[in-house]
């Protein structure tokens, strides 16, 4: 069959390299795609958010199955504009409905269903500009750090964890009244601090049925020690060492199975990936957030280690039958290490030779922020390219990335020599 990615990513330059392995896959096409993404597949430069667009492209290629990279088609409703649709509605969509993308287009929406579900989470209240001295008074409740989050979309940037309550008050306002992340904090959810470590846990559900796939953790400060500001992930590790079966169990009886339940329960069309961000406190699992879509850069060490033909489970969420679906993992460990640009996740500047790709071995290359420029790979974004590596332990494996990083070169390249440090 012929299958369309949407997103120009490393997540999505990695769901091409899956797709491409399988005998299912005639033509890949990936919207707008990157340089990597161009070496495996026909890149088409549509905006992910231009549904007319995407429509007409499915339909002059005869492609039956889209998978969704990012979060913003899916929190603007493009499952709901296939299923709506007589000429597409036979077109698989891997990809939750625009009611189930509130789980992450909401961050109040989220937590007011993990409550509704009695999943473990942390305490919380959210504000508005009008409610913002009732916020104030709610972080005097609260001690140090504390925790704001802007309710909407914000790029993985719209979380600040602070430990002066002053700063925490400044903050407060400059979200609701100064509008900080723009309409993404119109609304503010504050909420406890919980300390411990954290993971992500990817699950593949049909609405009725699951899989759990590997766990990952990932590395959001820019700078080593985990300081900094945030970034979209300066990369990961999959498996997560301390996530025994024991723990493993607790996040499946009470995290995993009641999310789908609860979706299910509430009538919700959800035929996709669902990223649960949790935080281990003490020997218990709770939900920090919960992302509809597969993160980014755990995607590039979660899915390299799927041995089962990624087609065939899409084609079982689509069917609605992933119950008959068999899931093989690789038991070795995946580390990702993500190279940015200088400046990054501030201002930096694009249109930078990348050289030494093809002089990389013994680890995958996964191209983010690419683009071709005549025949030259030059950067295109924050986070450049994910060099992915295998081993029996996380630093073997993160030994072969950072061996490999050093055949890479573009002008102010970065990345963080410290991945695992908390492990």
């Amino acid at each position: 069959m012929n299958i369309l990615v949407l997103g120009s990513g490393g997540r999505e330059h990695t769901f091409a390299y899956k797709i491409v392995e399988s005998e299912l896959c005639d033509q890949l096409f990936v919207a707008p795609g990157n340089a990597g993404t161009a070496a495996i597949a026909t890149n088409v430069p549509i905006s992910v958010t231009d549904f007319d667009a995407i429509k007409e492209l499915v339909l002059s290629k005869n492609i039956e199955m889209v998978v969704v990279g990012p979060e913003d088609p899916l929190v603007q409703g493009i499952s709901d504009y296939f299923a709506k649709d007589e000429e597409l509605t036979n077109i698989a969509v891997i990809g939750p409905s625009k009611e189930g993308a509130r789980l992450e287009g909401s961050k109040e929406y989220a937590k007011e269903f993990l409550i509704r579900h009695n999943i473990p989470t942390a305490a919380y209240q959210s504000f508005t500009a009008e409610t913002v001295d009732q916020g104030k008074k709610f972080l005097e409740t609260l001690s140090a750090p504390y925790v704001l989050k802007a309710d909407g979309l914000a790029a993985g940037k719209g979380v600040l964890i602070l430990q002066d309550i002053n700063e925490a008050k400044t903050e407060l306002e400059n979200m609701l009244t100064n509008k900080k992340f723009g309409a993404a904090s119109e609304k503010v959810v504050i909420e406890e601090f919980l300390d411990g470590i954290e993971l992500s846990v990817f699950v593949l559900t049909d609405g009725e049925n699951y899989l759990t796939l590997p766990t990952a953790k990932d590395y959001k400060r820019i700078g080593e020690g985990d300081t900094g500001l945030n970034t979209g992930g300066m990369g990961a590790i999959s498996p997560v060492p301390f996530a025994d079966n024991v723990f493993m169990d607790k996040i499946e009886n009470q995290i995993v199975k009641p999310t789908v339940e609860g979706l299910a329960k509430e009538n919700i069309d959800y035929k996709g990936f669902i990223f649960i961000g949790l935080i281990k406190v003490g020997d218990d699992p709770k939900v920090i957030e919960y992302n509809v879509r597969m993160g980014d850069p755990e995607t590039e060490a979660v899915l390299p280690r799927v041995k089962t033909d990624l087609v065939t489970l899409f084609k079982h969420v689509a069917e609605q039958t992933l119950d008959k679906a068999n899931l093989e993992i690789d038991p070795r460990t995946a580390t990702t290490v993500m190279t940015v640009s200088g400046g990054y996740p501030e201002a930096y500047e694009k249109g930078k030779e990348i050289t030494g790709v093809d002089t990389i071995t013994e680890s995958i290359v996964f191209h983010a922020g690419t683009k071709l420029d005549g025949d030259k790979v030059v950067t295109n974004g924050g986070r450049v390219i994910a060099v992915t590596s295998f081993d029996d332990n996380f630093k073997d494996a993160l030994k072969k990335s950072y061996d490999n990083i050093k055949k890479l070169h573009f002008d102010k390249m970065y990345y963080r020599k410290d991945l695992g440090f908390d492990l």
